[in-house]
């Protein structure tokens, strides 16, 4: 397995070349980082040069590095990560590339590249705030349209601000302060006489 993952860095580093920043190759598993402004000729090459042939995206998803490695970590805050598999060669790669702003997480959407991304997109832009420039459909898949806020970042409130129900007067929904007090939960520890043979 180790010589087939080889041939695949050497032919990943000789059509890629100076658009990899990064390149692992770890536990079985081969993973590129490459810059903002080259992911989308990135993608458009692992997918149609003759030697990698990554005919499908698997997966993308958003990361939130703020808290990563126990808040000593340097650098951009949001990536998006890929992953890819080509059919005919029979071989994955993880994709890597971070969001140049923290402010407003952006880069290239791969929806032009390979169709099933569409989904993905939208759930990392609902859950994350990242945007993807030329998605032609970013709007929210799995929260409310009237959500505030991206419920996967660290920073997100975990008790939220609003309640709904459904008022039966008004006949809709109405949004309401949240009216659960925050507590603490500690847990009981409940021993059997002679637990433990003590």
């Amino acid at each position: 397995m180790s010589s087939k993952l080889d041939t695949l860095k050497t032919a990943l580093e000789a059509a890629l070349g100076e658009q990899i920043q990064n390149l692992k190759h770890e536990l079985g598993e081969i993973t590129i980082t490459v810059k903002a402004s080259d992911y989308l000729a990135a993608a458009k090459t692992l997918r149609d040069h003759a030697e990698l042939k990554f005919e499908q995206l698997i997966d993308l998803c958003g990361v939130d590095y703020s808290d990563y490695g126990m808040g000593g970590y340097e650098g951009p805050r949001y990536a998006v990560v890929s992953h890819l598999l080509s059919v005919s060669k029979n071989w994955r790669l993880r994709l890597k590339v971070f969001c140049p702003d923290d402010d407003l997480p952006l880069v290239a959407a791969l929806t032009p590249v390979w169709n099933s991304a569409n989904w993905f997109e939208r759930e990392a832009f609902d859950l994350y705030g990242i945007l993807f420039e030329g998605h032609e459909d970013l709007r929210r898949i799995l929260t409310d349209y009237g959500f505030i806020g991206h419920p996967m970042r660290k920073d997100f409130p975990t008790s939220g601000h609003v309640e709904m129900r459904y008022d039966a007067e008004q006949k809709r929904v109405v949004y309401e302060p949240v009216s659960i007090e925050p507590r603490e939960i500690t847990p009981r520890v409940i021993r059997e006489e002679n637990y433990g043979g003590i």
